[in-house]
């Protein structure tokens, strides 16, 4: 693999971040950590000089930054315990709990679903997406939990990954969020793109967003202040139902970037789970769909939110 370069030129609403925290927003995919470590390596340029990671920017400056090559031998097998919905020679389906990372990213090589899986699948998975994502075709957020479909054969990849073009794959998630809703269903048809007050968010964009459509019912009203409702994607962006759900007022409870600060009472990230995932099988032809259940921590929120 080839070093890929990145060039930046800071916006007028961009001025006063840190350079570091302009980076991590702006490649979201490598940990701050890990851009600070290039910062002081001398592979990222400010205004064609060298900078420390907390320098403020100004409106016009430019940034260029260097990303090495990545070894192989960075992505490790790891035999771990992973929750198994189904598995073929083609397709394995994952139950991914809270707080894991789907795949390796610069900086953080280890402890990820893709880890796991190498050590489950011996190595045998999809290498379309190259040496970080092996078998990865979709992906759902870190503190995101629900059913993942991994792929183990090329033939696999270009199917799901057709499917998901189209928009035929099923994908259907339970969400908690603020505030009842008037009506019990509806759909947010709104497109979503990098956020330009904040490079390290998502957020409705007319001007530059991709389409995104977001189809949501409520399953049950817990209290005056919050629902439980499911979201079905017909597309699937970045952060979609968490940033459409905020745009219509009803933000994820425990989502601390597109929710209340500091409101989740000891939640670790947003109540979302990826229930049900639907799609037709590559090999076979036929339709197959798996669900998989409310982790324990969202149950024993529906009892307390519905009791209060």
């Amino acid at each position: 693999m080839k070093e890929e370069k990145y060039f930046y030129n800071i916006l007028p609403e961009q001025e006063g971040m840190r350079l570091d925290q302009f980076l991590a927003g702006e490649l979201s995919e490598q940990s701050r950590a890990y851009i600070q470590k290039l910062i002081k390596g001398g592979q990222v340029l400010l205004n064609e000089k060298n900078a420390k990671p907390g320098v403020r920017l100004r409106a016009d400056d430019q940034i260029m930054i260097v990303i090495p090559p990545l070894k192989e031998l960075e992505v490790l097998a790891e035999p771990m315990e992973l929750d198994i919905l189904y598995e073929d020679e083609d397709v394995i389906l994952i139950n991914k709990p809270k707080d894991m990372v789907v795949h390796p990213c610069p900086g953080r090589y280890s402890g990820t679903l893709v880890n796991g899986l190498l050590a489950h699948c011996a190595n045998h998975l999809s290498g379309i997406n190259g040496v970080l994502r092996p078998g990865i075709v979709h992906r759902i957020d870190k503190d995101t939990t629900g059913v993942l479909v991994v792929c183990k054969t090329d033939l696999a990849h270009k199917s799901l990954a057709e499917q998901l073009k189209e928009h035929s794959i099923t994908r259907k998630y339970e969400a908690i969020v603020y505030h009842n809703f008037k009506e019990e269903s509806g759909t947010v048809d709104a497109p979503i793109g990098r956020s330009p007050a904040d490079r390290k968010k998502m957020a409705v964009e007319y001007k530059n967003g991709k389409r995104a459509v977001t189809h949501y019912r409520v399953l049950h009203h817990l209290n005056h202040r919050f629902n439980h409702i499911e979201c079905q994607l017909e597309t699937g962006r970045t952060h979609q139902i968490r940033v459409h759900m905020a745009s219509i007022g009803h933000p994820l409870l425990g989502d601390s970037i597109y929710g209340p600060k500091n409101a989740a009472g000891g939640l670790e990230g947003q109540c979302l789970h990826a229930r049900v995932l639907g799609f037709i099988h590559p090999r076979t032809g036929q339709y197959m769909e798996f669900e998989a259940p409310l982790p324990d921590y969202f149950q024993k929120l529906l009892v307390k939110l519905g009791n209060e």
